[in-house]
C-alpha cells in the first residue's frame, strides 16, 4: 500500500471532518485554502504539511478564495460572504445574498470580490469597505437561473447556472453579459474554468463530458470549440457515466486536469485532443483540484459528493502530490517527413 500513497500524493493532516467543497493553492506561495461542509475554511501550508488556520462558520462553506497570502474570502449556505484574515484571526462580513451563496471568486485585474449564488443573483464587492454591505456591494446582477460556478481570468468574468446557461461578462462593465451562452453540454453544468490564456474555457458536466469553448463568436474562433467524453467505464456492455466536479489548468503548460466522482484525475492537453496521464484511483470522488502557482504541486480532494445519496464512504482527504513534467507537458506533435 505504501507504493500506492506515494503515487496518490502526500496525505495532508488534519482535514476537514465532512465534505470537501473547494479548495485553492495561492499564487503568491504554496498555502492551500479549504472550503467544507464542516462549515470550516482552513489555511495550510501545503509543503510543510501543516494547518496554520481555521475559521468556523454557521452553515456549510461552498466556496472560498484568496485575497492575499494570508487571508481570503468565503460563501456560506448561511447565505453570507466573508473576508477572513488568518493573521488576526479576524473577519469582516461583506454582505448577504438571498440564498446560499455557492461560488466565490477574487480579481486580481479589478480588486473586486464575486459571488454567485442560488438566489439567481452575481455580487461584486469591494473588500476595502468591509464591514458594512452599503459600503462594500458594488452591484447586483440577475441571472436566468441559480449560480453553479464562477470563474474569473483577467477582466472577465464567466457564470454558469442552473439550465445550462453561460453568461461571460466584462468585469469593467457588468451592467450586461458581453455574451449569452447555452452550454454545448446537454446535462447540468458542474464546473467552468476560464483559459490560462484567456481564449475561452472549458465546462463540464454531470454526464462525464467536458466542453472546450472559445470567446471569439467569428466563425472561424466557434470552429475550434469541442467536447469530450471522460470519467466513465463500461461495465457488462454498459456505459457507467460519472460527474466531473473538477477541472485546473496548469499554469505554466495551460494543460488542464479533470476530476470525477470515478475518483480518478486524469491530464489533458486540450490542444492535441490527447490525455497525458491519468493517476492511480483516489479513495472517494473527486470534489475539487488545483495547481500551485508554478504547477510543480496539484492538490487533490478526495471527498464523496453525495451523487448516490447517503451511504458509507471514505474518510474526507486532501493529497498533495508533487507533478512531474511528463505528466503536464503537451508532447510535440509528430510531423510527417516530406521527403519520406
Amino acid at each position: 500500500m505504501a507504493g500506492g500513497q506515494v503515487s496518490m500524493g502526500r496525505e495532508i493532516s488534519n482535514p476537514p471532518t465532512d465534505g470537501i467543497s473547494n479548495l485553492r493553492f495561492s499564487n503568491t506561495s504554496d498555502h492551500l485554502l479549504v472550503s467544507s461542509w464542516d462549515k470550516t475554511v482552513r489555511l495550510y501550508d501545503a509543503a510543510a504539511n501543516l494547518l496554520k488556520g481555521e475559521f468556523m462558520h454557521s452553515a456549510a462553506v461552498l466556496d472560498c478564495c484568496f485575497h492575499d497570502d494570508s487571508s481570503g474570502f468565503s460563501a456560506s449556505a448561511d447565505n453570507t460572504v466573508r473576508r477572513l484574515v488568518f493573521g488576526y484571526g479576524r473577519e469582516d462580513v461583506l454582505g448577504t445574498h438571498d440564498a446560499p451563496v455557492r461560488c466565490i471568486e477574487y480579481s486580481y485585474a479589478t480588486g473586486q470580490v464575486v459571488t454567485g449564488s442560488w438566489d439567481k443573483n452575481l455580487k461584486c464587492w469591494d473588500p476595502r469597505g468591509a464591514s458594512g454591505q452599503e459600503r462594500t456591494l458594488v452591484g447586483t446582477y440577475n441571472q436566468l437561473e441559480r449560480v453553479y460556478s464562477l470563474s474569473v481570468n483577467g477582466h472577465r468574468l464567466v457564470a454558469a447556472t442552473a439550465g445550462r446557461h453561460v453568461n461571460v461578462y466584462d468585469l469593467r462593465n457588468m451592467s450586461q453579459p458581453e455574451q449569452r451562452r447555452e452550454s454545448s453540454l446537454k446535462y447540468q453544468t458542474r464546473c467552468v474554468r476560464c483559459y490560462p490564456n484567456q481564449t475561452g474555457y472549458a465546462l463540464s458536466s454531470v454526464e462525464g463530458r467536458v466542453a472546450m469553448e472559445f470567446f471569439d463568436t467569428s466563425e472561424a474562433g466557434q470552429s475550434k470549440k469541442y467536447a469530450f467524453k471522460c470519467h466513465r467505464k463500461s461495465e457488462a456492455g454498459r456505459d457507467i457515466v460519472y460527474p466531473v466536479n473538477a477541472i485546473a489548468f496548469h499554469p505554466i503548460y495551460g494543460t488542464f486536469a479533470t476530476g470525477g466522482c470515478d475518483g480518478f484525475v486524469n491530464v489533458w492537453d486540450g490542444n492535441n485532443k490527447k490525455r497525458l496521464y491519468q493517476y492511480p484511483k483516489y479513495p472517494s470522488s473527486i470534489a475539487a483540484l488545483s495547481f500551485s502557482r508554478d504547477g510543480k504541486l496539484l492538490a487533490i480532494a478526495s471527498s464523496y459528493t453525495y451523487e448516490e445519496g447517503e451511504k458509507l464512504h471514505e474518510p474526507d482527504s486532501i493529497f498533495v502530490r508533487s507533478v512531474n513534467e511528463v505528466e503536464v507537458k503537451p508532447k510535440p506533435k509528430m510531423v510527417a517527413n516530406p521527403a519520406a
